[in-house]
């Protein structure tokens, strides 16, 4: 909107399909709503009482700036057990979600102009947010023939001298597909070649279902140039709550928390107590959860593959998410999705919003029941463009 009391970076909308959705979910009354990553399941009750009793016993003022000793604590004990890394608490920011952590690491990095490459499909904020720090997002294209994996030559030739970052997630939200082993050593020989810095978005490695997850930043060479980020969101059901991390080398931890501090402040401690008891108990806590989606997400996927005009063409690797082709239909992935809301009462997201080469699929977020699945499948083999 043109305004002369709105600054003019904003007077063309930048409103995505997944930040609508919430609105679009109301259009009908019965809509299944397979839209976005926020889980039906409740937060654990364990760490919800953990949280409720902290506040009781004071919890409830500034953390330090850096996060909460306790969590920064859990944090590291966590990565020793997980991934025979040794890091220290200096080397951990806690922030208000990982999407707001992203924010804090391209303002903290980037110099206006600095190109960063993004692993595309990507998570819909990831463009403007690089925008938003001024620099300049470029998009790195995976291909479903190639199982969305990144591409080492592909990459190169989009390395120019303003190139400082990349963006990589894995498991990836919305493909749900996993960087394979050797496909991260060529990543990270060309980080090294060029000197790049690589984000990593580690928010769904809790759903790695074929191999476990490596984190990037314990490859050979590349604690020293990896910035890891995670939520406590997916992996614990903790949308609402609003706490993340971030792992890296404890200069840039520094600049973090000055640039945080303009933000927010610090992440809201309840949140924080609620993270350290999910760490100390994520054994108890996550089998049954990632159990569900799993089941969720092979259940889903077997339905789309059984749908004429719609495949996924390998199992579920990770996340809760599926990224089916709908090119097979002869309309866009816009088109498809208004015809699934419309026609069927079924809300998904269009595969444009997750970058170029997202065209002609749609994303499936499987964060309803099984039952609901069902419901959602049986009205969407129903529709005209798929029978």
């Amino acid at each position: 909107m043109k305004h002369k009391y709105i600054s003019k970076r904003y007077w063309k909308s930048h409103k995505n399909a997944m930040g609508q959705s919430d609105v679009i979910a109301k259009s009908y009354d019965d809509v299944i709503n397979l839209s976005l990553g926020d889980p039906d399941i409740n937060t654990p009750k364990p760490i919800i009482d953990a949280a409720l009793a902290a506040a009781y016993q004071g919890h409830t003022k500034y953390t330090a700036f850096q996060g909460d000793p306790e969590l920064i604590g859990a944090i590291c004990k966590f990565y020793k057990e997980e991934y025979d890394m040794n890091i220290s608490a200096e080397q951990v920011f806690v922030c208000s979600s990982a999407t707001v952590g992203m924010h804090v690491v391209l303002e903290s990095i980037l110099d206006d102009g600095d190109e960063v490459i993004l692993q595309t499909p990507y998570f819909t904020p990831y463009p403007q947010q690089v925008k938003l720090s001024r620099g300049v997002p470029v998009e790195l294209p995976t291909y479903e023939e190639d199982e969305f994996q990144i591409n080492a030559d592909r990459l190169e030739s989009l390395i120019t001298e303003r190139t400082k970052a990349l963006v990589i997630n894995t498991p990836n939200n919305p493909t749900g597909s996993c960087l394979h082993f050797d496909t991260m050593k060529k990543i990270a020989a060309l980080a090294e070649k060029y000197d790049l810095i690589v984000i990593a978005d580690d928010i769904y490695t809790d759903y790695s279902y074929e191999n476990p997850f490596i984190p990037f930043a314990s490859l050979p060479g590349m604690w020293e140039r990896t910035i890891t980020l995670n939520s406590f969101s997916k992996g614990f059901n903790m949308t609402g709550w609003r706490v993340g991390q971030i792992i890296a080398p404890e200069y840039l931890i520094d600049v973090f928390k000055d640039v945080n501090e303009n933000i927010c402040f610090t992440t809201p401690s309840i949140s924080q107590r609620g993270a350290i008891y999910a760490l100390e108990h994520r054994h108890e806590l996550q089998p049954t959860l990632i159990e569900e989606y799993r089941t969720r997400v092979y259940y889903a996927a077997e339905r789309i593959n059984k749908i004429s005009g719609m495949h996924v063409l390998y199992p579920p690797k990770g996340t809760f998410y599926l990224f089916p082709s709908i090119k097979e239909t002869g309309k866009n992935s816009e088109e498809v999705a208004d015809l699934m809301l419309r026609e069927a009462h079924v809300l998904v997201l269009p595969g444009n919003a997750f970058g170029t080469c997202g065209e002609g699929y749609i994303r499936i977020a499987c964060t309803v029941s099984l039952e609901k699945l069902k419901e959602a499948f049986d009205r969407i083999e129903k529709m005209e463009i798929f029978r």
